[in-house]
């Protein structure tokens, strides 16, 4: 269902109000049957992402649908990017050096990361693709492959997942020669695996296996949560499963319409996408234009429902059901807005909605500057200094989980004395005479 938009701003007919449409922003998270591997052919399957495989491109919507959480993201993101990666040769021989300048000429590693730090705040996981030389005797090449395209094979009797499929999984249907299937290294144990595989080291059974002709491995690296899947659900979920991130989206539709428009939006009209699907297939709509005509449809029954005195005490059924905590989930949801409030008079919510949403991403408001008002209390340069060297030191967690590919590439290729690290920047005072400067966890200052 993520090609459709079901969200929009209609006319009641016969009275001087409006509807709001959107879609729940709860259900993305949500799973109507339990996951089942999905098979491509005798020698490719992979677990869905969501019970209809689409879950990140609805998180990505979400989170370009709205300023404040896009920004706080890519915020997020570059925090963790910090002062840039890099491989430190202080301690290497000059043979050595020259192989490591090499090895980053060949790559684009400020690319590569700055990716891969956006993958992990957006989906707490991200992918590397490691390739070897002809001989497998070095590693010559480092790839992100973007998260919203990866899926897992299912795990074996072990525990281990076995492979990763890369593939655009927006088109409807796709052929087997748009899948790249890439081995994939153990998520607890990556080095050793590697290591086995190539036949420098005993299996967990004490046997030496002959070196595998494969040159491509990816590596798996995420966020633990509590709650091991095998994608796991970033901490900002709970931004979705409330109310706050709807309230923000109305209030914007509410502010344009009444700019836009004398009548107000009387009207907030919240309809889950799997009341849309469960349309669809009831009446066997599969034509893209017929689905879109047949949503334009039920839209004018419910404004009708709405509209005139004549429907009076009248009542509108829909369909809901029960979480395990006994909580109701309903597919329609109809709201009424006061409409006392104009112009503005949102402002105070919209501020209110704004820190809510910069406190999820755990991001203070005053860094990105997204507070509106001009009587909102502004923060001392000293103290937004402390906040952003707080930031970025919360990101050692992070750093410490992208850094095991570097260390396996680094030990893989023999490279002594060289060690990867992403230096902090630190904004300085002005009795320091210069704006920044970079510092390393390893510094002796």
């Amino acid at each position: 269902m993520a090609l459709y938009d079901f969200a929009s701003i209609e006319n009641i007919p016969g009275i001087q109000a409006r509807a709001a449409f959107t879609t729940d922003s709860r259900a993305v998270f949500k799973e109507s049957k339990d996951t089942n591997p999905i098979r491509i052919d005798d020698k490719m399957e992979y677990m869905p992402w969501g019970a209809d495989n689409q879950m990140p491109y609805e998180i990505l919507k979400l989170i370009e649908n709205d300023e404040t959480l896009s920004t706080c993201q890519m915020f997020n993101a570059e925090i963790v990017y910090g002062d840039g990666l890099r491989y430190n040769t202080d301690a290497a021989s000059a043979e050595v050096k020259a192989q490591v300048e090499d090895f980053l000429l060949s790559n684009d590693l400020s690319s590569y990361y700055l990716g891969v730090c956006q993958d992990m705040k957006h989906f707490a996981f991200c992918v590397s693709v490691i390739i070897l030389n002809g001989d497998n005797s070095r590693i010559i090449r480092l790839i992100r492959k973007e998260a919203c395209y990866c899926r897992f094979a299912p795990a074996d009797k072990n525990g281990d997942i076995p492979y990763v499929l890369f593939a655009n999984w927006r088109e409807a249907s796709f052929s087997r020669n748009k899948v790249e299937k890439i081995p994939l290294l153990s998520v607890s144990a990556p080095w050793a695996d590697l290591a086995v595989r190539m036949g420098q080291k005993m299996d967990v059974g004490g046997n030496k296996k002959q070196p595998t002709k494969e040159h491509k491995f990816a590596i798996l690296t995420r966020i633990p949560t509590p709650d091991s899947t095998y994608y796991p659900i970033p901490y900002y979920a709970a931004l979705f499963k409330g109310k706050w991130y709807n309230i923000k989206q109305l209030i914007g539709i509410a502010k344009e319409s009444k700019l836009k428009n004398t009548a107000p939006i009387k009207y907030h009209i919240e309809i889950s996408n799997k009341y849309w699907e469960s349309i669809f297939k009831n009446e066997g709509i599969t034509d893209r234009i017929k689905k879109m005509q047949r949503v334009v449809e039920e839209k004018k029954k419910i404004l009708d429902f709405l509209s005139g005195v004549e429907n009076a005490g009248k009542v509108w059924f829909s369909c809901f059901y029960q979480t395990p905590d006994k909580q109701e989930v309903h597919d329609v949801v109809i709201n009424k807005i006061d409409t006392e409030k104009e112009g503005g008079d949102w402002a105070s919510d919209i501020a209110e909605a704004i820190n809510i949403i910069c406190f999820t991403m755990r991001v203070h408001s005053n860094l990105v500057g997204s507070v509106p008002g001009k009587s909102q209390s502004n923060n001392s340069g000293s103290d937004k200094r402390e906040l952003y060297t707080i930031a970025q030191a919360l990101q050692k967690p992070y750093h410490d989980l992208l850094f095991i590919v570097h260390r396996i590439i680094i030990r893989y290729n023999g490279w002594k004395g060289v060690r990867p690290e992403c230096p902090f920047i630190q904004l300085t005072t002005l009795d320091e005479k210069r704006d920044a400067k970079q510092v390393s966890i390893d510094d002796n200052e």
